[in-house]
């Protein structure tokens, strides 16, 4: 099985065939394909590993949308001590899943 590290959303992930990644959010429906061209390292089954510099010159991961979503609610609650100043705020923060199906060197 093949393992790469991509880039995606200013964050590396190390993804191999099949695996189900959440990402952040890109501007893509259900159902599409999806191609990663930031791959930093590709590391195959035999344990050879292709290390980029900084990216690995003709490597893509591609993937299928499988949906976009909200994470669960946070409650962000800031206050300042003893001057009666309170603020209560929530954030849902939006994402992409996706579904690894190939990793092609070349």
């Amino acid at each position: 099985m093949q393992h790469a590290i991509i880039v995606t959303g200013g964050k590396q992930y190390r993804v191999a065939e099949g695996d189900l990644l959440f990402i952040e959010k890109l501007p893509v429906e259900a159902g599409e394909v999806v191609t990663f061209d930031q791959v930093l390292a590709v590391v195959s089954d035999e344990g050879e590993a292709l290390i980029g510099t900084p990216t690995v010159a003709g490597a893509t991961v591609t993937g299928k949308v499988v949906k976009n979503g909200k994470a669960k609610k946070i409650r962000v609650f800031k206050y300042k001590a003893k001057k009666n100043i309170r603020r209560r705020q929530g954030h849902r923060q939006p994402y992409t899943q996706v579904q690894i199906d190939a990793i092609t060197v070349g």
